[in-house]
């Protein structure tokens, strides 16, 4: 099975998680914001946690969105106010995972995104939800990820 993980980091965790699952054989896509978030942290994240919580699509950069010849696309986001990052809300509004393995992976300081899981459930029925308590501070939180 060939698996690709797409993420986004904002904080370092999803690149963190990036290098564990190229180890694992995971092709790897790094989602790239066209405009910077405010460079101290609670700027950025109160940004981020404002555009989150519209569900706004950020503008991003280089993004191939082609999935073709994957069987398992693992998406990995950060937790902002509950949700899924802005630039994650732009790449699955760009692919169709329908007959894909889809695994969602959070990574999060703060606890679980109820909002995010909410949506999952709605939207995306048989995907698998992991929940990652800041793994670069708690890198056993990488097992909690099956692939």
């Amino acid at each position: 099975m060939k698996s690709l993980f797409i993420y986004y980091s904002y904080t370092g965790n999803g690149d963190f998680v990036a290098d564990y699952l190229k180890e694992k054989d995971v092709e790897i896509r790094q989602v790239i914001r066209e405009k910077k978030l405010p460079k101290s942290f609670f700027g950025g994240v109160m940004a981020g946690g404002f555009l989150a919580g519209i569900k706004h699509k950020d503008k991003i950069v280089g993004f191939d969105s082609n999935i073709e010849g994957y069987d398992s696309i693992i998406i990995g986001s950060p937790i902002w106010n509950g949700r899924f990052s802005s630039p994650i809300n732009t790449v699955l509004s760009q692919l169709d995972l329908s007959n894909k393995k889809v695994t969602f992976v959070f990574y999060s300081g703060s606890g679980e995104g109820k909002k995010a899981l909410k949506r999952i459930n709605k939207e995306y029925k048989d995907a698998k939800v992991v929940f990652l308590k800041e793994p670069r501070k708690h890198p056993e939180e990488l097992k909690k990820i099956s692939i």
